[in-house]
Parts: C-alpha cells; structure tokens; sequence
C-alpha cells in the first residue's frame, strides 16, 4: 500500500487579484487507499483536486499521476482520474446510457458496452439506464456522476463533496459504493467536511484549513488524538470549585459554575467505566444534577485545537 500513485510537491496557486488558495502543499497518496481530505467550505479542498485533474493550473509545484507530470504529460495523467464534481450542470435531456457513454468516448476509448453495463449495475443504475437524467431523485444523479467518472476505467477515482445534501440513508449507500470501487482497486480521494464520513471510510485523513495541509495522520491515530467527547452536567447549584476528590478526572467549569464539563478521549472503549465511576465519585460529594449532554468534537473543534498547537 506504500506504493505512490499519486506524488503532490511545493504546490501553490494564486488566483489573479492575490487570492493564496494553496500554500506549499507537498502530499503522496497510496495506490489502493481511501484518502479523505478534511476542511471547512473554502480551505482549498476543491482548488486542489482541480489541480491534480489538470482542471486548474498551479502557480507553482508539480503533480505526478502515476508517474505522468499532470502538464507535461497531461493526457496519460488525466486518463488515469475519474472526477466526481459536486454538481450535475447538464445534459438534462439526455439518458443515463447515451451520457455516461458519451463521457468514456472524450477520453478516447473505444465503445464497451459491457463496461457501461457493468458500472450501471455496480451503482444501481443499470434499471434507469433509459431514463433522462431531469427525471432522476437527486440521490440518483449523484451515481450517474460517479458512473461518468467511471467509464473511461480510471485507476483514481476523486470524489468532491460526494454526500453534501443528501440523507443519512443515501450517504450510507454511498460510503458503500465507495468501499466497492476500493475492492475492485481503485484508489480513491474524497473531499468532505463531514468528519463522520472520513471517519467511517477512510485510511488516511488530510486536514486542510486557509489552503495550507495542516497534517496527515492514519484515521485511527487522529482520532485518537483529535476525537475527544464532553460530558456537560448542568447543577442544582453552583460550584465555586472543583471539589479535591474529583481532581483525579479532567474537569472544568462553565457557566458561573452551574456547568460541570468532563472530557474523554471517545476512541476508547474503558471511556463507559470512568463516566460510571465520576457519577459515583459526584453523587459521594454531594454534587447533584439536573440534565446531563455528550457533545463529540466537531471539525470545527479540531481547527481550533490545532491553530492553538501552532500558535
């Protein structure tokens, strides 16, 4: 899995007007990985699979796909890339069969029929086949687009916001087709701002904030590092202190003392047995409450949790 498919270095892009979009981005993605890049709306994310797809040039650095510079050999490189955009534009009138088709005729392929019939069938699609794309659910065109991307049989698949907007039900469908296109070895990039999709998918995390790549961690250790939970206990009455006996816990509090505010680390499975033994220890000292809340880090938090580190 070491294997580099694809290899990002000293990448930058400035827009016209002086707008920095990335910032020295240096990034190896492993042939046959879930690689999720992590970021709020405006971080970079979409700039820079832009980049790598050839659909933006870069103001600096280069790319290599599979060995192939993205510039100075941009057709070998391009072929490689399937690309999933947010949106479906056009092509309203067209049935899915003739579009996704007409998608694997621009990268020069020969006609296969059987491989449209084998990416339809694989994304559920193979009964809409006939169906003009206006007439599609929403979740419906969401797999017609990653059918296009998969018609010319890419290596790399890039998925941009491939869930945003759509239900729970239809993510979970989604997180599986992904999961699929890895077995059949197609390493796969996904942007989100959803930390519950990287979370669920993904073997590798980017996390990308103001066009700079904060880190890169294995999923499992940065979410042990990053995925802490909170219990808040809202008091009967106030404390002006925490009590000696509770020291041992990590706690704080808020709101003129009327919260009591305990912080886990949620990856792990013991975090059950201490909550237990704090509402022991609270009810020893006398300490009762009236509404108790989890809260589990949201991305938000780990930006600035991260900006603090760096500060």
């Amino acid at each position: 899995m070491n294997d580099p498919i694809i290899t990002i270095n000293g990448l930058n892009k400035t827009y016209e007007g002086g707008f920095q979009a990335l910032t020295h981005i240096d990034l190896t993605i492993h042939r046959g990985e879930i690689f999720a890049l992590l970021g709020p709306n405006g971080a970079g994310k979409t700039t820079l699979i832009s980049v790598v797809c050839g659909l933006v040039n870069p103001s600096a650095g280069h790319v290599l796909v599979d060995g192939f510079d993205n510039i100075t050999h941009y057709r070998q490189a391009r072929e490689r890339i399937g690309l999933v955009p947010q949106e479906l534009t056009n092509e309203a009138f067209e049935t899915v069969w003739n579009t996704v088709s007409f998608s694997r005729g621009l990268f020069g392929k020969a006609p296969n029929p059987a491989h449209i019939e084998k990416v339809l069938k694989s994304l559920a699609l193979w009964d809409k086949r006939n169906n003009r794309l206006m007439t599609l659910s929403g979740g419906m065109k969401r797999r017609v687009l990653i059918a296009k991307a998969l018609s010319h049989e890419p290596r790399i698949l890039f998925l941009d916001e491939p869930t945003a907007g759509v239900d729970v039900e239809l993510r979970r469908d989604m997180w599986e087709v992904v999961r699929q296109l890895r077995d059949n070895g197609v390493t796969i990039i996904l942007t989100t701002h959803y930390i519950e999709e990287a979370e669920e998918m993904a073997d590798r995390i980017g996390v990308i904030n103001r066009g700079e790549l904060v880190l890169v961690e294995e999923k499992a250790a940065l979410m042990s590092k990053l995925g802490s939970k909170q219990l808040t206990l809202n008091l009967h009455s106030p404390l002006a202190e925490i009590p000696a006996n509770l020291q041992r816990f990590e706690l704080s509090l808020a709101a003129e003392g009327y919260e009591l505010i305990y912080t886990y680390d949620g990856s792990q499975e013991e975090d059950g047995h201490a909550i237990s033994e704090l509402l022991t220890a609270l009810e020893r000292e006398g300490v009762t409450f009236k509404d108790l809340n989890t809260r589990q880090s949201s991305l938000e938090d780990i930006f600035v949790d991260l900006v603090k580190e760096r500060a």
